[in-house]
Formats: structure tokens, sequence, C-alpha cells
């Protein structure tokens, strides 16, 4: 008998991989269009600072709605066109942008966060049907690497056309990304696509209904251990939403930092996620434990938020820009390897609802890391206070995973043999 997983495969990986990369890519993006660019929200709308920490809670928040409600939305299109489908209705939320009206970055803010949605579980089904098994952890790590990937090109390109050109250059570079983005992925997503169900029902009624809504969180009660583990993810989670939303606006207004030195350490921290997630993948293979890196991210990101809050106005660019890159190593690098242990403890065929219900926690400590760290902000706490009482957030992920995930090595794959 035909195995369906080798029959899925046997055209190779590296095309279906390489669309959902660069989805990933330009979602994250698109994601961090208005993190970098937080410090002219206040000359152009007349906010304060900790405005873009509430605005990122609300994108969040959208992309949970748009998480839960996803499934049978990526069943029937595809993952691929799902994805690409996302794009489009979050490049129409940036076009608004160039609105001169306040409720433009709110309305934008929503729509970004619903484009973001469909990337994790739409992953999750790509990977799982196309990943060398040996390389499990690597291929969702290099995968999940697009989302500092798109930071950092959003960290170096957006700032310097921001001061140069105006706020509406930036914009229209963002919507220029997107577009590439659908249009290079286009050609592999007829084979990405090739087990969707094109009989699915794709409605709002569809959509809305509250058993479709309860399906990702109703696939982490289903396997080992998950439901604890997308919890640990929610803690570790926090210090990620929290860095990506403020970090500029910390270093602009809190340090008194150029804003370009500030996009180049923002930049700097989403490289440093590039890397981490491609590090982290690898160790967690040749460790066979995924549990393992995850506590190693937690004690990381503890040290990051610590390091960040007794950073000095006079700190040279170079320890900026070092800080930047371990923090972004230590608060992101763990993703891939989390989703891989989502998926590999996922019910049979519910890869997709567990990977979306996994992300859902995940993104609620990404809502709730910067929308604390406003309200720190707002009662005068400052940034510094702010960031070490978060901090406290991963310490007790890690005291989480250590009392609920045994650190147990995975079973090796069918004819292969450790040593």
């Amino acid at each position: 008998m035909t195995d369906p997983t080798r029959a899925a495969t046997g055209g190779g990986w590296a095309g279906p991989l390489a669309a959902i990369v660069l989805l990933q890519i330009a979602a994250a993006f698109l994601l961090q269009l208005l993190p970098v660019l937080a410090p002219m929200l206040a000359g152009r709308y007349g906010w304060p600072e900790s405005a873009i920490g509430y605005l990122m809670a609300g994108t969040m928040a959208s992309a949970i709605f748009c998480l839960s409600a996803s499934s049978p939305f990526v069943r029937g299109l595809g993952p691929v066109r799902a994805v690409q489908a996302g794009l489009v209705i979050g490049g129409a939320g940036a076009a608004l942008l160039w609105l001169p009206f306040w409720f433009a970055p709110i309305a934008a803010a929503v729509l970004m966060g619903i484009a973001y949605g469909p990337s994790t579980p739409a992953g999750g089904e790509v990977l799982q049907r196309f990943a060398p098994r040996r390389h499990r952890s690597l291929m969702f790590s290099l995968k999940q690497a697009g989302v500092p990937a798109g930071g950092v090109a959003a960290g170096i390109l957006l700032p310097p056309i921001a001061e140069r050109a105006g706020w509406d250059a930036a914009v229209a570079v963002a919507l220029a990304v997107l577009l590439a983005a659908v249009l290079l992925a286009q050609p592999f997503r007829a084979r990405a696509d090739a087990g969707r169900d094109p009989h699915a029902r794709r409605g709002v009624s569809v959509f809305l209904t509250l058993r479709n809504l309860k399906l990702p969180l109703q696939a982490l009660r289903g396997g080992r251990d998950l439901f604890p583990l997308a919890c640990i993810g929610g803690g570790l989670g926090l210090c990620q939403g929290t860095l990506n939303a403020f970090l500029v606006t910390y270093l602009v207004a809190g340090l008194q930092v150029d804003l370009r030195i500030a996009g180049a350490t923002f930049a700097a921290m989403q490289a440093g996620g590039v890397a981490g997630r491609l590090l982290l993948g690898w160790l967690a293979d040749r460790l066979g434990s995924g549990v393992a890196v995850i506590r190693l991210a937690a004690v990381g990101s503890v040290f990051a938020m610590l390091a960040f809050a007794l950073a000095e106005p006079d700190w040279p660019r170079w320890a900026l820009l070092g800080l930047g890159c371990f923090a972004g190593a230590a608060v992101a690098g763990w993703n891939g390897v989390h989703l891989a242990e989502v998926a590999e403890r996922a019910p049979a065929g519910r890869v997709g609802e567990a990977s979306a219900g996994a992300a859902i926690l995940t993104f609620c400590g990404f809502i709730l890391g910067p929308a604390a760290l406003a309200t720190i902000l707002s009662a005068s706490g400052g940034f510094a206070a702010g960031l070490v009482a978060l901090a406290t957030v991963p310490a007790a992920a890690l005291v989480a995973s250590l009392v609920w995930l045994p650190l147990s090595r995975r079973p090796a794959p069918p004819g292969r043999h450790r040593g």
C-alpha cells in the first residue's frame, strides 16, 4: 500500500517549503509595519508613546480570532492560497494608513492581524506533509525564521524610507513587498494546495459557528501534554510580543536613540531571531528533545528582558546591536521548535487545528505583553520597570515546563537508529 505522506512528498519538499516561508516573511513584514514606524505615530496622529502597545494588542486579538475561525478557510482554499488571501486583506489595511484620520491605524491594525492569522495553521499543514521527518524541528524552525526575517526587512527598509520620503512612501514599499510575495509564491501553489477540499463550506456562517471557533482549542485536549505546552508558549510569547511592539519606541523615546539606529537594532533583533530559530531547531533535532530547547529559550528570555531594562543612553551602537541580536535569538528562537513539538503531539489529522490552538495561546502572550507594558507606562512606571516586571513571566514558564513537561526524547524515524 502507498504511504500517503510519501506520495505527498514524492515530488520534493523544497518548492512548497519555499512558498510558505516566503509568504510567512511577507506576513511578518506587514505585522511589523506599525511597530517600526511607531515613533512617527505621535506626530501624525497626536497619540502618546503607549499607543503602539494597544494597537499591537488589537492586531494580535484579530489574529487570534482569525486563527480560531480559519480551519475551514485553509482546508477549502489550500494553505498557500489561504495565506495569499490573508495578505491581500492585510494590504487593504496597510493602504488605510495613507488616510490622515485617527481611525486609520486602528482599522489597519485589525486587518493586519486578520492577514497574519492563516500563516501558522497553513504552515503546519504544509510542513507536516512535506518536511523530512528526521529534520522536522529544523524545517519548522526554518519556516518560523520567516517571522523575524520579515522583521529584519521592515527594520532595515522602512525607517530610513519614512525619514527621507515620508510615511506614505514607507506604506507604498510595504504594499509592494506584499504583492511581490503573493506573485512569487504562485508557481508553487498548485502542489502545496493539492490536498485541499474544494467542497468544504467557506461561508461566513461556517467561520462564525461556535463549533468551528472551538476546534483549535479542542485539538489541544487530544494530544499528549499539548495544553501545558501551548500555555508555556504563551508565556514565552509575552516577551517576544513586548519587544516587537516597543523596542523602537523604547530606544527613541526612552533612551533618545536616533530612529535609524533604533530601526537597525530592531533589525538586529529580528536577525538574531532568524539565526536563533535555525540554531535551536538544529539543536532540538540533535538532542531529540524540543522541551530542553524550550527551557533554554526561557532562561535566555529572562536575561534579555533584564538586559534591555539596564540599557543606558550612552551605550555604543555595537552594544545595542549585539543585545538586539541576543534578544532575538532568546525571545523568538523557540517558535519553530515549539510548533514542531505541537505537530508531533497533535491528534492524527488535526495538525492544523492543534497548530492554530497553540498559536492562539502564544498570541495571547503577544497581546498581554504590549498591553501590560502600555499600562505600566500610562501609570508612569517607566520602560525599565515594565521590562523587569514582565521578565517574571518567562521565569514562570520555565518552572511550568519543569513541572508539567517531562524531558523525553523523540522516537527515531523508521530506518534510523540513534547512536
